[in-house]
């Protein structure tokens, strides 16, 4: 499996992008403005998302994405695009986004019985089977209900690729991941120590909390940091720097791209 990391930027700025990343060009793992940089009939590929929260910057290109192509995909009798979220995700995105006001609604049209997209509701824990892919839905503990991923490896001596979403200290993630062999750990740290207090109200990470985190991870694991906001890149690595972590520890880059097991 390939996997491209589209965004991976806690906001917008010039060559900053919100999170999504494209699992063998079928399936979008969030939705943020990075998947704006596809072309149009690699956007048109795309059969399932799955989206970890409701917030804006994860989920802004669905509704996009749909507009763009649902006549291409028409053509071609591709069907509806799954996206795959929790109940309450999936309310609030027919709440706020697909409402007729802040946009139209993609799961009605071009027809209510041949929609360009389709909202399926999944649970903490299950394992869904995308495109011969296989994603556990992992715990995530955030301002609104979140959840990570971990995309399962086919060779079972190969380790997961595990995808934290957006989360404050998460002691049920750990021991999840405590059974599960992790090749590589996405991991958010949305501000720097400085800004501690306000991490922990926004139950995002610092570098001193990840910290506290990777001490319940064993081993030495391939550790990738997202979600830092534009222009403090420099010195939230710097603070993780100083953790002494056994991990190998980098900040994720879009367009980086990892082959999976």
């Amino acid at each position: 499996m390939n996997l491209t990391v589209l965004g991976c930027s806690g906001s917008i700025a010039k060559g900053c992008k919100t999170t999504a990343f494209l699992l063998d060009g079928d399936v979008l793992i969030d939705a943020g403005t990075g998947v704006g940089d596809l072309e149009l009939d690699a956007l048109a590929r795309i059969d399932h998302i799955l989206i970890s929260h409701s917030h804006l910057d994860h989920v802004l290109s669905i509704g996009l994405l749909a507009d763009a192509v649902m006549r291409v995909r028409e053509e071609h009798q591709r069907g509806a695009i799954q996206v795959h979220a929790l109940p309450e995700t999936i309310a609030a995105l027919r709440a706020h986004i697909f409402n007729g006001v802040i946009w139209p609604d993609f799961t009605r049209l071009p027809s209510a019985d041949d929609p360009i997209l389709k909202l399926v509701p999944f649970a903490v824990g299950d394992v869904l089977e995308v495109n011969g892919k296989r994603i556990e839905v992992l715990t995530a503990a955030h301002t609104v209900p979140a959840v990570g991923f971990a995309v399962l490896p086919r060779d079972e001596a190969a380790g997961a690729w595990v995808f934290t979403g957006d989360t404050g200290p998460n002691p049920a993630l750990w021991e999840r991941l405590r059974t599960m062999k992790v090749a590589h750990l996405v991991i958010e740290t949305a501000f720097s120590d400085e800004e501690r207090q306000l991490a922990r109200i926004s139950r995002h990470l610092c570098p001193a909390a990840l910290g506290h985190e990777l001490a319940q991870l064993a081993g030495s694991v391939d550790v990738h940091i997202t979600h830092i906001k534009p222009g403090e890149s420099e010195a939230v690595m710097a603070e993780i720097g100083r953790l002494g972590s056994p991990h190998r520890i980098a900040a994720l880059a879009a367009g980086q791209g990892m082959r999976l097991g």
